[in-house]
């Protein structure tokens, strides 16, 4: 499933800092903490994310940005880190294109 944006809305722009705040954020309530104990630099699995973790990022990354990316993208870039630069680089793409690597 693809996600896209009406062509008169404008799509926001963000910066991997912006990205690295709101995973952070969001992966704090995902898993019960305060944002202030995640540490972008830490591995993923060391949080002990299951599959339907990975699921639930992947879907709340594409809602966000506006673009379908695979699931895998949290396994090949696996921290907070890594993964908002990446998504930064790529961000200026189509929000219908299928993010892969």
């Amino acid at each position: 499933m693809s996600l896209s944006n009406p062509a008169s809305t404008p799509q926001p722009s963000y910066t991997a800092k912006d990205l690295q705040v709101w995973l952070a954020s969001f992966f704090a309530e995902l898993l019960g903490l305060q944002p202030a104990e995640i540490n972008i630099q830490q591995p993923f699995d060391s949080y002990g994310l299951d599959s339907a973790q990975v699921m639930i990022i992947a879907s709340k990354v594409e809602k966000l940005l506006g673009f379908q990316l695979s699931p895998l993208l949290v396994w090949h870039y696996p921290t907070i880190e890594s993964l908002s630069q990446r998504l930064a680089e790529e961000f200026g793409g189509s929000e219908t294109e299928l993010f892969q690597i």
